[in-house]
């Protein structure tokens, strides 16, 4: 008996021994789990996480556990970025970068303006941060490498879904001239350096919306095609017991479908050319007691000072550089010109801008759509939309400030001058806005919005200079040759139109080369060493494929020309396509396919190598700046360059190490959507969901990328039951 009462207590020692080393599980850690509990995500066949909740606080904060699940490292990036913290991370290189965010984002304004936020968007945002931190809580392996602790008021910091926000307008090299010189007030000659002397790859998107006179099905169609560096973007589904049903694109980090579509309706971004970022020449005077003004009319104003400190990772550990900053009534000071300071006004508006953004995706009308839009906070963006009701229309940029017509606002104006002081904004009836035109089409490819319905669109005369300041693209002629007249679109047509192998740049400047040659003395040496590239060229049809020679060839040659003359189009003012085409002389067209010749053969062994032996996709790392390699293994693309007009856009180019070109930017997410009593999808993402290499979704997409081989998209419940890979509640 006295053994078995010892047995007992050694067991109730055990047992206490074992409850006193089981952690406590604090108030908060329980509420994460118990918002867990009421939430599912499904993962499909292609890693796609769809999210449903009670409310959309709840699938909010199941879309950033998932989110984190599929690429943390991309989602704390884009945060530590927009908050200015960079240079923590990644040391002294990201000062001037972190110092120019910090010039508007200001942790304390967030957190008052969170206070400020209505309850729904104060809900979303602590969800928000509540995903990200028990995600963390779950995953301990995770270090993050600056934040710890996700705070609600920190999703105003990154409210707009852009790859290059209109902050990132501002010139580094010469935000670190001003700030970084001598002393503010003497002359600094530095210009942004360029990271390399390879052409920049047009950057933007693609966006059609066709109208159900237009179609097949005579349902409204639309086309989102946004162009972006590789991997910025997260696909997903929203769905809650409160009206929310959203798919599509959104970046890595925000809880908003960023270019996608609900049960009702649909939008797609592009890039816009609108100037609506102004910069002004100050006139600053240094008083007596040694403080700053600038004049507006005949008032001198003190020129607001503070400091801003930039911490830094440095060998040593941490390190801090504090700047004196300035700013006037306009915004910061953020250079020089001539010896003037120069100031620079740019919608800042994050409480605003994040209610627009969110709300948009459960707008099912254009009525509602436009409602959206009263908040005039998309400023660095078109809209094409189309909705189960028939609608579609382009809506340009709907943040356009009021100004004084008289002043070119591509340049900075006199801020003395009182005329140049914004007055409001355009109202949507003021903007080159089109819906429903007669042609049933609407297009943009990041060109001015007068050719965005063919003969149906705005009149440039009709608008003041600043309400864009783009032009024609060779995307643009492209798009309007694809849509003009065309009938019967279904969704396999629209996504044939969207990857049509035409390159009109070529168009132009193949001839102008034929007919330098043909003007050639039979006796000049080019004249036979360029004889069978010539023949070749002369029988292209223009479009590019994989296994197409002239392709390789006219692009070899096309870059070469573009650096050729760059820089005296640029002395003169000319587009380098205008000067190419206008200018550029016979010996430098022949020069540069002798160029091009020259140095496929040296890199591929014969000039006569096809494009896709040459233009691949690869992923190697889960790394945001992607290292290549020509001796692993890589996908051929067919399509090419949009600087050629290829709609379907791949920003790729060789580099020090390889001879093969890498796609880094263009086409990233691509979908085709159909509206009516049903949504019916396709869609596509550049390489794979999971940015984890190892992982089945890292890069099982790249050949159906590669090909514009477009998947099925599951967006109801039912179509989704036969496609599932996981069910599961976060942290389970």
């Amino acid at each position: 008996m006295k053994m078995l009462k010892t047995t007992w207590l050694v067991l109730l020692v055990l047992f206490a021994a074992s409850c006193a080393q089981e952690p406590a599980v604090s108030p908060e850690v329980a509420a994460w789990q118990a918002r867990a509990d009421g939430i599912t995500i499904i993962r499909d066949d292609w890693g796609v996480p769809h999210i449903y909740g009670k409310t959309d606080a709840d699938v909010v904060f199941g879309l950033m556990y998932a989110q984190a699940e599929d690429d943390f490292h991309r989602v704390e990036t884009n945060f530590i970025n927009s908050q200015g913290r960079l240079a923590e991370a990644e040391g002294e290189g990201a000062i001037y970068r972190d110092l120019r965010m910090k010039l508007f984002i200001n942790p304390t304004e967030l957190q008052a303006m969170y206070a400020q936020a209505e309850p729904w968007l104060k809900a979303l945002m602590d969800a928000w941060a509540d995903g990200l931190n028990f995600y963390l809580h779950t995953h301990p392996d995770v270090k993050p490498r600056v934040i710890g602790r996700f705070e609600p008021w920190m999703a105003l910091s990154f409210s707009e879904g852009s790859i290059g926000g209109d902050i990132e307008s501002i010139s580094l090299g010469q935000l670190e001239a001003f700030y970084g010189g001598p002393a503010p007030g003497v002359t600094v000659a530095r210009l942004d350096a360029p990271e390399f002397a390879w052409p920049a790859e047009p950057t933007g998107s693609n966006g059609f919306a066709i109208a159900g006179s237009n179609t097949a099905s005579g349902k409204a169609q639309l086309l989102i095609n946004p162009h972006t560096s590789f991997f910025f973007r997260e696909e997903a589904q929203m769905v809650s017991e409160e009206g929310l049903n959203a798919y599509g694109a959104l970046t890595w980090g925000q809880f908003f479908i960023y270019q996608g579509f609900n049960d009702r309706a649909g939008w797609m971004h592009t890039s816009s050319s609108v100037d609506n970022i102004d910069e002004y020449l100050e006139t600053v005077t240094k008083q007596a007691d040694g403080r700053y003004t600038y004049r507006v009319g005949t008032e001198e104003r003190p020129l607001q000072s503070n400091t801003i400190t930039i911490p830094y990772a440095s060998a040593s550990g941490r390190a801090e550089k504090t700047f004196t900053v300035y700013r006037t009534h306009r915004g910061p000071i953020v250079r020089q010109v001539d010896g003037q300071w120069v100031s620079v006004r740019l919608m800042h508006e994050p409480l605003k801008a994040l209610s627009q953004s969110y709300l948009r995706t459960k707008a099912r009308s254009i009525d509602e759509y436009k409602n959206v839009m009263a908040l005039h906070t998309n400023s660095s963006n078109n809209t094409l939309y189309a909705d189960a009701d028939g609608n579609i229309a382009y809506f340009h940029s709907n943040f356009v400030p009021r100004r004084d017509a008289r002043f070119d606002w591509t340049q900075p104006v006199d801020g003395s001058d009182p005329a140049t002081e914004w007055n409001g904004l355009h109202t949507f009836d003021e903007s080159p806005n089109v819906v429903n035109p007669p042609n049933g089409w609407v297009y943009n490819t990041n060109n001015y919005p007068y050719s965005a319905a063919g003969p149906y669109s705005p009149k440039q005369v009709d608008y003041p200079p600043y309400m864009d300041s783009g032009s024609e693209n060779p995307r643009g002629v492209h798009a309007i040759r694809v849509l003009n007249g065309k009938k019967g679109f279904t969704l396999d047509s629209l996504i044939a139109a969207a990857y049509d192998s035409y390159l009109p740049e070529f168009d132009i400047q193949i001839p102008l080369l034929l007919r330098a040659y043909a003007a050639l003395p039979a006796s000049n040496p080019l004249k036979a060493k360029l004889a069978d590239p010539i023949a070749l060229l002369r029988g292209w049809d223009y479009r590019w494929s994989v296994t197409s020679v002239p392709t390789s060839v006219a692009i070899f040659y096309g870059e070469d020309l573009w650096q050729r003359v760059s820089a005296e189009a640029r002395r003169v003012g000319l587009s380098v396509y205008d000067y190419m085409k206008l200018r550029a002389t016979p010996r430098q067209r022949l020069e540069s396919l002798d160029a091009a010749v020259t140095k496929l053969a040296a890199d591929f062994g014969t000039w006569q190598t096809p494009w896709g032996e040459i233009n691949r996709f690869q992923r190697l790392t889960g790394d945001i700046v992607q290292p290549f390699n020509d001796a692993m293994p890589s996908t051929p693309v067919m399509f090419a360059s949009a600087r050629w007009g290829s709609l379907a856009s791949f920003g790729a180019r060789a580099y020090p190490q390889t001879k093969k070109w890498y796609g880094t930017s263009g086409n990233s997410f691509v979908a085709v959507v159909e509206f009516g009593d049903q949504v019916r999808a396709k869609a596509v993402t550049a390489g794979g969901l999971n940015g984890v290499p190892g992982s089945k979704h890292f890069n099982d997409q790249a050949e159906r990328y590669a090909t514009g081989n477009l998947r099925d998209v599951y967006f109801y419940r039912s179509q989704l039951e036969r496609h599932i890979e996981r069910e599961y509640k976060p942290g389970r």
